[in-house]
C-alpha cells in the first residue's frame, strides 16, 4: 500500500504540525507559547486550534492565573494516536523513495 495513504489531511497545515509537534513533548501549552513558538497571529492559531479541537486531536483546559485568564491545550490520546499514525506513514514514504 502506498504510504501517502496514510497521512491525515488534518496535519497539512505547518502550522498543526507545529502545534502538534510542540504538544507531543510537552503535558500542556498555554496560547501565548504557542503563538510565539510558531510566530503567528492570534486569529490564525486559533482557527488551526479550533480544528483539531473539533476533530477530538486536542483538548482545551480554559483557567485564570489570578484574574488573568490562561488558555492551555493538551493532546488528547485520540489526538496522540492519529499523529504517530501520521509521522509513520511520512517516514514509510520517506523510506520507499530511497
Amino acid at each position: 500500500m502506498n504510504p501517502i495513504n496514510n497521512l491525515n489531511k488534518l496535519f497539512d497545515s505547518r502550522v498543526r504540525l507545529g502545534i502538534m509537534s510542540a504538544l507531543m513533548v510537552n503535558d500542556a501549552v498555554n496560547f501565548n507559547e504557542l503563538k510565539e513558538l510558531l510566530e503567528i497571529t492570534d486569529g490564525n492559531l486559533a482557527s488551526h486550534l479550533k480544528a483539531l479541537e473539533e476533530n477530538n486531536i486536542i483538548k482545551v483546559n480554559k483557567g485564570f492565573i489570578g484574574r488573568k485568564t490562561n488558555t492551555t491545550y493538551a493532546i488528547t490520546k485520540a489526538g496522540e494516536k492519529v499523529f504517530k499514525a501520521h509521522i509513520e506513514a511520512l517516514e514509510k514514504m520517506i523510506r520507499s523513495t530511497k
